[in-house]
Formats: structure tokens, sequence, C-alpha cells
């Protein structure tokens, strides 16, 4: 029986789609993670007869005709873009971008990343990198003698000294854009990279474009709604319930099949 087959399609997408809420849940505290959300697709029809068939019987054109679904497919699972809430930290390298822009950083293999997490540090040589130890771009040093840095909204980053009174411009951190930010590829560590779907960065300074600005001594929360995900887990719950209940009437109407005489 088809229908078999149909409400198994329909228990492999209610996992697909708790396999997203769980992954959603499970980064409610990364900073800057963007929620996901679980897109389907009805599969292909069978078409017993097609719309405007003419009826052999009487030669009346059928309005609607008999087109057979045959179950659900995972269509997509995009990213929700949204601007998370700021929380904040204090810290000097604590950068939240207010708007749509992401920074970009270098990786070991000297493609470009982007992401969302300014959790920035310094490292052993001064470097401005992130959490995981990645340079931004472009790179800034930080000298070894100053006590304090500020960062103001458009990037620009000052290094503050006990004997001078003006601070030192170091440099500018820039922001990305992307046409479509729902097409970059996620690696894992907060960082994206871009692809065909996304379209190439367009760099620019804060405050230009619509790429956002900075707030130092901030945070971006993660924008996943624990209520929200909660509730589309119970639902997701409950359909995977009721396609396998589709799978025991199957199983018992096959059985009584089975044991006519």
């Amino acid at each position: 029986m088809r229908a078999l087959h149909i409400a198994a399609t329909g228990m492999n997408a209610q996992q697909m789609r708790v396999e997203v809420i769980s992954n959603n849940l499970s980064n409610m505290n990364t900073t800057g993670y963007n929620a996901r959300r679980a897109e389907f697709a009805d599969l292909h029809y069978q078409q017993a007869a097609s719309p405007g068939t003419i009826a052999a019987s009487d030669g009346t054109q059928l309005p609607t005709g008999v087109q057979l679904g045959l179950g659900v497919r995972t269509a997509a699972v995009s990213m929700d873009v949204q601007q998370g809430t700021l929380a904040e930290t204090g810290g000097d390298l604590d950068l939240a971008v207010e708007g749509r822009g992401l920074i970009e950083v270098t990786l070991p293999s000297g493609a470009s990343g982007y992401t969302r997490d300014g959790s920035l540090k310094r490292s052993s040589e001064g470097v401005i990198v992130t959490a995981a130890g990645h340079p931004i771009v472009p790179e800034i040093v930080i000298p070894d003698d100053s006590h304090r840095l500020s960062i103001n909204s458009d990037g620009e980053v000052y290094a503050h000294f006990r004997d001078r009174v003006e601070p030192e411009l170091l440099g500018q951190i820039t922001l990305a854009g992307f046409t479509n930010p729902k097409g970059l590829e996620a690696i894992g560590g907060n960082l994206f990279l871009e692809s065909s779907a996304s379209g190439p960065p367009i760099i620019g300074t804060p405050g230009d474009g619509g790429l956002g600005s900075f707030r130092q001594g901030y945070l971006e929360n993660s924008s996943v709604d624990s209520v929200r995900e909660v509730t589309q887990l119970i639902e997701a719950q409950r359909g995977y319930e009721l396609n396998s209940k589709v799978i025991t009437a199957v199983d018992q109407m096959m059985a009584a099949t089975s044991s006519l005489r």
C-alpha cells in the first residue's frame, strides 16, 4: 500500500524537524547564533486522472482529476536572519554588531570566514583574534604598553596609554554583507563561508549600506526563542505519532487482507 511509504516520509520529515529544533535549543546560549528552520515540500504526484481530462463515459471534463501525493521531503534548513538581543559584558574586545553585517576573519587555510561572534581576544603577538584564534580582517595589532582599548560605532580601534593624553588610532574593523545571507555555508565555530548562493561579500565600513554598527562592551545573544522551539517540538512529536498511527492502521488493514479465505 502506498500509505505505508507515505507515512514513512512523514515520520522522516518530523524526525528532521526535531533534529533542527534540538540544534537550536543546544545553541540557545551561543553568541550570535541564528535559529534554523526546517522547510518541507510535497513529493511527486501520481496522476491517476489529470485535471481537465475528458471522461470516457460521458465526455465531460474532469474539473480536478485524481492526483495521488507520494509524501513529503525536506526542501531546506534555512537560517532565520534576525538580530539577537544584546548583553552587556564590559569587555574592551567584546563587540556586538547592530545590523546585518559580519566580521571577516582569516582562516588557517588563508580563506576568509565570516562571523557575528564579537567575543574577540588578544593573541600573544598582540593581534586581535576570535576566540578560536582567527585574526580579524584587516589585521590590527595592539601595542604592548597600551592599557585600554576603545572601539567606536564605526569600528575605529584606539589604544590608550598611561603616559599620553591622546589615544592612538590602530585601525578600523570593517563589516561584510551578503545579498543572500541565508546562502552562507556554516562550518561550525560560529563561522560561515561564502558560497555561490550567498553571493560575494560586500565589504564596507560600519554604518554604510545598512551593514550596521558596533557596540563595544556588548555581545549578541542567540536569536533562539526557547518557548517557540518547545512548542514546535511538541507539534513535531505529535506529527510523528500521527504518522506512526497511519502505519499501524495500514498494517492492520494488510493483516485483515491476508486473513481472508
